[in-house]
């Protein structure tokens, strides 16, 4: 790295992954699923974790590599199996209720030219195997965070008039920027811009709109709220009462529609890095609810496997508001990463709704979700809507318009 007080940089980003990321007490189990060649930052993670008093930090190895070479070599029931090794794994560190950390730096395109369905096959079978711990996460019972880290591959789709070097530089600064490690307390900001964005949370939660309305080029959709719907910003608490940021960076607020109530159509403003392969140029038409015709310039084949994973897939799981002079949408830059895209722009996300998401959720079963209005599925998948042109308005059930956003901000 050429970038000044790198390594400086990167100890104040572990440091604040863990304190305000996961907020680790003493005697938690920690789990961070982070990058082979991201071995430097899984160090100082976990030397961070143990200094605040973790008692064990497991680290569950990636590499985009291997992975590529087993979903294009292994034998077919290989490919679709659920190793119960891996199963019981996961059911130990719900036991101990471990804080997990997702570290993003992989490829965009490292499944790229891999046949669809074998992907699909993968897809679905990890799928299976994670959908405990994604029911936990989904449902705030323990602590989680995402967060990104430079590789080159990565990098170079981002910046590719730069060498290798210098755009992976160019990321990190991004990536130190948007989560407010270049400031000179980081903690301090995060919890600065946690209060703003709750301010806005609070608003709509006040107003609990029957409906949003989305009009932009290519989108005129109206999609239902269900009643006590509650919208989420920033930092959550898990089942314990800790506080915790589930996405750094975050600029967004919230909250899950009624997946019975959508109608009309919608185009992406953004391409989206989904099972290895960029997808681009999307478009969906809704009705009752439900996806009825989608295409994409680009992934056409692995959109059609996602919407076809179950039910659920072709429904909304969460619609999330996101002001266009964001940051990151004012960085200009399309980052092919859903952490980073989807904080530039409203986005939606096809699949599976958090059950916090209305009043109580959390203590309801999956039937009771479903029919309070919430989408169940194995998939969440966000993808990106929003752009300086939207305007959404908020209808209320007495037929009242109330502007929300225009021209992409808050109205």
């Amino acid at each position: 790295m050429t970038l000044p007080n790198f390594e400086k940089s990167l100890q104040k980003y572990a440091i604040l992954i863990v304190e305000t990321g996961i907020n680790v007490t003493k005697g938690d189990t920690v789990v961070l699923q982070i990058a082979v060649d991201q071995a430097d930052l899984a160090r100082k993670i976990t030397a961070a974790a143990y200094d605040l008093g973790a008692a064990e930090v497991q680290v569950d190895w990636q590499d985009d590599t291997v992975q590529r070479a087993f979903i294009t070599h292994a034998a077919d029931q290989r490919l679709i199996a659920e190793p119960q090794w891996q199963k019981e794994r996961i059911e130990a560190w719900i036991a101990h209720k471990a804080k997990r950390i997702s570290v993003m730096s992989s490829d965009p395109n490292a499944l790229a030219g891999v046949p669809h369905d074998r992907v699909n096959s993968y897809q679905r079978a990890m799928g299976q195997i994670r959908q405990h711990l994604r029911e936990v996460t989904q449902n705030n019972d323990v602590s989680w965070t995402v967060v990104a880290a430079a590789s080159p591959k990565w990098a170079q789709l981002v910046f590719p008039d730069k060498t290798p070097e210098a755009a992976t530089d160019a990321l990190w600064e991004q990536i130190f920027k948007t989560t407010r490690v270049n400031q000179a307390d980081p903690v301090a900001a995060w919890q600065a811009h946690d209060a703003k964005l709750h301010e806005k949370s609070a608003w709509l939660n006040q107003q609990q709109f029957d409906a949003l309305h989305y009009q932009a080029p290519g989108t005129d959709l109206t999609i239902g709220l269900p009643a006590n719907h509650q919208w989420e910003a920033a930092s959550s608490e898990n089942a314990q009462g800790e506080t915790f940021m589930a996405n750094m960076p975050t600029e967004e607020v919230f909250t899950a529609p009624d997946y019975r109530r959508i109608d009309g159509y919608i185009a992406a403003t953004k391409p989206l890095s989904y099972a290895g392969t960029t997808l681009t140029d999307m478009h969906f038409t809704f009705k009752g609810g439900q996806v009825v015709a989608a295409g994409a310039a680009t992934g056409q084949a692995i959109l059609d496997h996602l919407l076809a994973t179950d039910d659920g897939a072709k429904s909304l799981g969460e619609v999330a508001l996101v002001p266009d002079p964001s940051p990151i949408s004012q960085s200009g830059l399309i980052f092919y990463n859903t952490l980073f895209d989807e904080n530039a722009s409203n986005h939606l996300a096809l699949g599976a709704a958090y059950p916090f998401s209305i009043a109580g959720g959390t203590k309801m079963n999956a039937l009771e979700l479903q029919k309070a209005g919430l989408n169940h599925s194995l998939v969440h998948v966000d993808f990106m809507v929003g752009s300086n042109e939207m305007n959404i308005d908020g209808l209320t059930k007495t037929g009242e318009v109330v502007p929300i956003f225009r021209n992409g901000d808050w109205a």
